[in-house]
């Protein structure tokens, strides 16, 4: 769950929501509040059944089969979205890293068309491929880079704090010989912090990768849960501090007037007031956490993938696990094509947002069937409702699950408002993209469905018990 998503999306809002202005940290904090909400849902659920395939899993036994595959969808869908962005965000990072060793000639290659394409696709497959290798490699990779991640983090911090908006002006001017201007309060505007808060409900998602491990993590009933809410409330805390840090440093209006024609990295701008050896600090912690970001959201996807063909949604060739190295390798291979489309988006429109904004379109309607499994389960399923051990009374269940309902249904409709009103061709507009992916998906659902049926399989069975793996 900790990315780098939090070096760009909290500098990039500005162009994304224009007029938040001042309102970020507001924002941010506005977003975690669904957040926590989902992730209270996701624990509960996993805690009750700890599958490979998480959410299909929980709406498909909660809600029904169909709803199962929407909300497992929607996750893999914008997951794979967003593998795509964190890798199509690799070469910006990597120019922010060439400017502070005064690297020229690397910067003006990596502003070149062929390094931003072919490198954030070497990046993805290399670590398709640290999937497929398995779970020891895989966590050999993870946890060193996690901690390296956090001294990077831990540093940024503590400087933006140090720094004022005074320290940043002047910086810009013996830089650039530019003069920019102290930024002003600022009015409030509610859609401009509405449609904001959405996009920085991204940096939250990430716990719903833990909850497609249940068939790789030991004890998973209880260890499930406990990650998930350790992952939102640390990850918050983290996020919120490196936000409130970033802004008592440059000035909004600075960013807010450069995001519109170039994309901001906060090692970047904390560049204009550390020295190099510091900056090359902070920009190599932000490369090291999108090499993080990869791993766990490439497994979640194919863990996906692996549950749909298990229950024969998909074809079974997609479950098959390799013999060497236990993983399920073609679901990864598939996930990794999904990316790959990704990055070509991101790389043909020229905005990264674009691929953010599909993400965050598919995962709230996740998040929204996974409040509303919790609120259905016992009506459903009672024996599986009756195996939930984190937070096992009903009142609280439904205390969480229904205002994390009704904020999550918020939500999308204020993105699909933003959304369509952009001024953009359709082809650019994240909703229809998402219904029109969503459209095939549901058809493939129902073509393999009536399959099962005229195979005689017994589908109210399979669909109200857990799968063994």
């Amino acid at each position: 769950m900790m990315g780098a998503g939090i070096n760009v999306v909290p500098i990039m809002v500005q162009r994304s929501a224009p007029g938040i202005g001042p309102w970020v940290l507001a924002a941010y904090a506005m977003a975690v509040v669904p957040a926590l909400l989902a992730a209270f849902s996701y624990a509960m659920l996993s805690s009750a059944m700890p599958r490979a395939g998480g959410s299909y899993i929980f709406a498909s036994r909660s809600l029904s089969p169909y709803l199962g595959f929407v909300a497992s969808f929607s996750q893999w869908f914008g997951l794979s979205m967003v593998i795509g962005v964190v890798s199509y965000l690799l070469v910006p990072f990597l120019r922010d890293l060439a400017q502070a060793l005064s690297l020229t000639g690397v910067v003006g290659f990596l502003e070149q068309d062929a390094a931003r394409l072919l490198i954030p696709l070497a990046f993805l497959w290399v670590f398709a491929g640290i999937n497929v290798l398995g779970a020891k490699i895989y966590e050999r990779t993870l946890v060193p880079l996690m901690f390296l991640m956090f001294i990077g983090g831990l540093v940024a911090i503590p400087v933006g704090f140090s720094f004022t908006h005074a320290d940043f002006i002047a910086a810009v001017e013996a830089r650039e010989g530019v003069v920019v201007s102290l930024p002003e309060e600022g009015s409030f505007e509610l859609g401009a912090f509405l449609a904001a808060s959405v996009l920085l409900f991204s940096s939250y998602v990430g716990f719903d990768s833990i909850a497609q491990a249940g068939g790789d993590a030991k004890n998973p009933e209880r260890n499930l849960p406990i990650a998930i809410v350790i992952a939102i409330a640390l990850v918050a805390s983290y996020y919120l501090a490196f936000t409130a840090a970033m802004y008592h440093a440059v000035p909004w209006n600075f960013i807010a007037e450069r995001s519109m024609t170039t994309d901001l990295t906060a090692p970047g701008l904390l560049g204009y007031l550390l020295s190099p050896g510091w900056t090359v600090l902070i920009v190599a912690a932000a490369i090291i956490g999108l090499v993080n970001d990869l791993p766990a959201m490439i497994l979640s996807v194919s863990r996906l993938l692996f549950a749909w063909a298990e229950d024969e949604i998909f074809p079974a060739g997609l479950a098959a696990i390799n013999e060497r190295y236990h993983t399920p390798h073609w679901a990864i291979v598939l996930s990794a094509l999904t990316a790959t489309a990704s990055i070509v988006l991101s790389f043909w429109t020229g905005d990264f947002l674009v691929g953010i904004d599909l993400m965050v379109t598919a995962m709230l309607v996740n998040f929204l069937l996974m409040t509303l499994s919790v609120l259905f389960l016992p009506r459903r399923n009672p024996d599986l409702a009756k195996k939930i051990r984190f937070m096992p009374s009903r009142t609280a269940q439904v205390a969480v699950a229904g205002p994390g309902a009704v904020m999550l249904a918020t939500l999308i409709g204020i993105q699909i408002v933003k959304d369509i009103s952009a001024d953009t061709p359709w082809y650019f507009h994240a909703f229809y993209l998402y219904l029109i992916v969503l459209v095939v998906a549901s058809w493939f659902f129902f073509y393999r469905w009536s399959l099962l049926r005229r195979r005689g399989v017994d589908l109210e069975a399979r669909f109200s018990t857990l799968p063994e793996n």
